[in-house]
């Protein structure tokens, strides 16, 4: 069906022009380049997500000014209370190297509007709570002296600026246009992008190089916020021209345009399938929690095993993808110890069997993975990981493979797995596993290719 047009072109070009949309050009990139800008981020594979910021004092979820509609007023305590007198940044960035982790995202401001770093565009900052520092400076220097890859998350949203409208993931949300309309009374959402903006690019200028920034979210629909509301064309045009190798998520409501974001996000899900965006295989990062809330939530007991979470970052790489894992620290500054026994276990794991991981993808086309298994592959080294999720009794067979196969071994140990073709089929491989399971959470085989 066809509409009547509003404007002539000689106007509808005058107007977008005026309005700035059609001086925005974001970068164009082949896929090529693009995968060599991004090939440090497909190799590494896992990342360590930190979410922190004043609602570690309440202690009971990120979204706790939401979930319990407070206003400014009633959340501005955790503000006067802010003081993690025992947070050791370089404890922290150790913790995360010792995972196995190769790149860290950080909250540097959240939905609640608190901002980590020293921004000159608010007061509602760390460097104004009884704590008086810059945490962002602090985190940045002490992760880059592990070697590791630096990151922010910046929210779209704001709870507390006085310029953002209320819509409907707001702590004041309202049930009908009219309340929205009294509320709204006064805010300026011009003056709110600007502030986006400029934090956004004191974030990018401040502090060295930047490898990932996380925009989030995009809510588009009657009393919720997309592009045009945070002006995000722009946006990432800025950021983009600041930080020209920057690695950005998929958030600003920028789906439409193949430049306007760089890898799709799945949370808190297991994906079926490595993602596709019209036909086309995607990079892809799941992002995930120990339990489930992003912020510390003191009396959560949902927390996932030493095993689930070595089964997430496996499949997530088994499909080409990476996997983003959240700690949320406490308000005193620590990683509790639930969080702190995981990443333990996951890196007893690393240790030994990281090659499985880093720079591997999902396994060529024709090779199945046996049953209770997981397969990832280094197209470089070219060599087959079998992850073994239930531990087989004494052998393994691998299916239309015995003449691809050079040698096996376990990953963990480099011992021989000793092998022989099939009676039913030659190509087919009997493998002579131990009776007894290698100690290590998941043994890994290490299958050489020709």
């Amino acid at each position: 069906m066809k509409t009547k047009a509003l404007f002539t072109v000689p106007l509808l070009v005058s107007l977008l022009f005026t309005t700035g949309l059609s001086q925005t050009q974001l970068p164009k990139e082949t896929d090529s380049q693009k995968a060599e800008r991004m090939k440090w981020w497909t190799d590494a594979r896992f990342g360590m997500f930190i979410h922190w910021g004043l609602y570690a004092l309440p202690a009971r979820h990120e979204w706790v000014k939401n979930a319990e509609r407070m206003t400014n007023e009633q959340y501005q305590k955790y503000f006067e209370m802010f003081n993690p007198d025992m947070w050791d940044p370089h404890e922290w960035a150790k913790m995360a190297k010792a995972a196995g982790m190769k790149y860290v995202v950080l909250t540097a401001k959240h939905h609640e509007g608190f901002c980590m770093f020293d921004s000159k565009f608010t007061d509602y900052k760390a460097t104004n709570t009884p704590y008086g520092k810059d945490i962002v400076k602090e985190y940045v220097e002490a992760f880059r002296a592990e070697g590791l890859k630096v990151g922010f998350y910046y929210s779209l949203l704001d709870w507390h600026h006085p310029d953002y409208t209320i819509d409907s993931n707001h702590p004041l949300r309202q049930i009908s246009d009219s309340a929205y309309a009294r509320l709204n009374k006064g805010r300026d959402m011009t003056k709110y992008r600007e502030y986006i903006k400029n934090q956004v690019r004191e974030l990018l200028t401040n502090y060295g190089e930047i490898s990932i920034i996380w925009f989030d979210f995009s809510f588009p629909g009657k009393h919720g916020k997309g592009h045009d509301d945070w002006d995000s064309e722009n946006l990432l045009q800025m950021a983009r021209s600041l930080q020209p190798g920057i690695i950005v998520d998929d958030r600003l409501d920028l789906d439409n345009l193949e430049e306007g974001w760089d890898f799709t996000t799945p949370e808190q899900v297991q994906v079926v399938k490595w993602p596709e965006v019209n036909g086309k295989r995607v990079p892809w990062e799941t992002c995930q929690t120990f339990s489930g809330s992003w912020g510390y939530y003191r009396d959560e007991y949902t927390w996932k095993s030493p095993a689930q979470l070595l089964e997430l970052l496996i499949e997530s790489v088994s499909k080409g993808g990476n996997l983003l894992l959240n700690v949320g620290p406490t308000a005193r500054g620590v990683f509790d110890s639930r969080a702190q026994d995981r990443l333990k276990a996951i890196g007893d794991w690393m240790k030994f069997n990281n090659r499985s991981i880093y720079g591997c993808t999902e396994a060529p086309e024709g090779i199945t993975a046996p049953v209770n298994t997981l397969l990832t592959y280094n197209p470089v080294a070219k060599r087959l990981y079998i992850h073994l999720l239930a531990y087989p009794l004494g052998s393994l067979t691998l299916s239309n493979i015995g003449d691809k196969v050079k040698y096996i071994q376990f990953l963990n140990d480099a011992s021989e797995i000793r092998y022989r073709p099939s009676d039913e089929s030659k190509n087919d491989l009997i493998l002579s596993l131990p009776v007894q399971k290698p100690q290590v959470e998941i043994p890994v085989l290490e299958v050489f290719l020709k």
